[in-house]
């Protein structure tokens, strides 16, 4: 018996894998719901601004929604893999281009070690409950094995596993919603947690952070491009949805957490407790069960998981981007003959992360207080900066392309607002980055200045490029042809 298949295209990503649900569902996995309400929004609440909390939610969330408009305006003439890297080649010319891949290498690849550790401690945590008593980095280690395997597949199978897990996230949470909801909270709902003198309380700069934290990985909508099916229309619509349905879940969440402590009684409660992460699981014993509780448990370390999958997706695509396109050695840069899927540019990252995990633990470094605090805070920061780039490529872009004919406010106005946003949120990171990340001292400055490390390094490595092959530095971040 014979069968004819038709041949993969050499080095190209699985085209048409990808509908809006399976994207929506990667990103917002990134995103780690369940994380961020249980983890980021009392550490938020605690060291920002209280109740006003869930009304920064609603100001960060409008600000994405705007950033968004320019984002997916341009994501139309940028079918690339590369996403910020390709946004800024196109926008700023090569050079840029090089530096924005390499800060989205730096900063993906710290978000998904960094929160490996929290995976690693919370997973340790759990199975101690049950009576199985291992190292946080034996944990670390087997999610990092597993993550592999799926990276190194199909990314549909990624998919499809990020979307039961993120889907159990939001059922859980939403149990506790609607319980607080019906009761009516600790004194009655109140919309207090949105007037601006909740908002501007307490130190209402570290919330914002704290908010922009939660929502990385929705801007990764495009790194699918070249997976999605009608790519034009599947990755504004995945990016239109992830804004809003990680926006008001977070804002409503963090509404109805504050309701359910009390607005006048939160700050008390979070500062009496050894642990603010514990402050969720506290709310659904109250209002609905410790069985809820047991499962959130459960699905918090689901939750983490998902997320290090979903950030270890789109940093291969990043290295493999790179690769393709010369930045980096070209034997990166090449897909599986069978799976398509960026499976050297996935090993490295797997390695990589093996690497750090490793010598953090050789070190006797907190999990969580290192390893996930320290490297989190550096991808937040790197994130921004390129969500900076990102909102200038798009002006410069239409300015240099007006046979584009796009509507000014798209493409000008909003992206020129929000270019100026991130710049005072950049701002506001460097100079809080100690409080934020407890790194004092050297690593204080160290830390965030990675970030302009790595930017030099791909400055260095697009210069050189230049040099060597004119014609591969001016099709950077090019959309492939068919």
């Amino acid at each position: 018996m014979s069968a004819v298949t038709e041949q993969a295209p050499a080095n190209r990503l699985r085209k048409n894998s990808l509908g809006v649900g399976a994207i929506t569902f990667m990103v917002i996995s990134a995103a780690a719901p369940l994380t961020a309400v249980a983890g980021g929004t009392p550490l938020g609440m605690l060291m920002g601004n209280g109740a006003g909390f869930a009304g920064t939610y609603l100001i960060v969330t409008i600000l994405l929604l705007l950033f968004a408009v320019g984002y997916v305006t341009m994501s139309r003439h940028v079918g690339n893999a590369g996403a910020f890297y390709a946004y800024a080649a196109r926008g700023l010319g090569g050079l840029a281009g090089g530096a924005t891949a390499l800060i989205a290498i730096l900063s993906y690849n710290a978000m998904q070690i960094g929160v490996m550790g929290l995976l690693g401690a919370a997973t340790a945590g759990l199975f101690a409950g049950w009576g199985i008593n291992l190292p946080w980095w034996v944990w670390s280690f087997i999610a990092i094995a597993l993550v592999a395997v799926l990276g190194y597949r199909q990314v549909d199978l990624s998919a499809k596993i990020l979307t039961v897990l993120v889907l159990c996230e939001y059922l859980v949470v939403l149990i506790l919603d609607i319980a607080i909801l019906r009761t009516g909270g600790d004194s009655g709902l109140s919309a207090a947690p949105f007037s601006w003198t909740q908002i501007t309380s307490g130190a209402p700069a570290i919330a914002i952070l704290f908010c922009f934290a939660a929502f990385i990985g929705f801007e990764a909508t495009t790194i699918y491009a070249e997976e999605a099916r009608d790519p034009e229309v599947t990755v504004p619509r995945a990016t239109y949805f992830s804004v809003l349905l990680i926006g008001v879940f977070y804002m409503v969440t963090a509404w109805l957490m504050a309701v359910g402590a009390g607005v006048d009684k939160l700050l008390p409660a979070l500062q009496g407790l050894q642990d603010p992460t514990t402050f969720l699981f506290g709310l659904s014993d109250r209002y609905a069960g410790t069985m809820l509780s047991h499962a959130m448990s459960i699905l918090f370390v689901s939750s983490l998981f998902a997320g290090v999958l979903a950030f270890h997706n789109a940093v291969a695509r990043y290295i493999y981007v790179s690769g393709r396109e010369k930045l980096l050695p070209q034997t990166i840069g090449v897909t599986h003959s069978l799976h398509q899927s960026p499976h050297v540019a996935s090993v490295i990252q797997s390695v990589l992360a093996a690497i750090v995990v490793g010598l953090f633990a050789v070190l006797g470094l907190d999990p969580v207080l290192a390893l996930f605090s320290w490297l989190t805070n550096v991808a937040t920061l790197g994130v921004i900066v390129m969500m900076a780039v990102a909102s200038l490529a798009v002006v410069m872009f239409f300015r240099a392309n007006p046979a584009a004919r796009e509507n000014a406010l798209k493409t000008t106005i909003l992206p020129g607002l929000t270019f100026i946003a991130f710049v005072v949120i950049i701002y506001l990171i460097v100079i809080n980055f100690g409080s934020l990340s407890g790194a004092g001292g050297f690593l204080g400055v160290f830390l965030p200045g990675l970030v302009l490390i790595a930017a030099v390094v791909g400055l260095v490595l697009a210069s050189a490029l230049k040099s060597r092959d004119p014609v591969a530095f001016e099709n950077l971040g090019q959309p492939l042809k068919d």
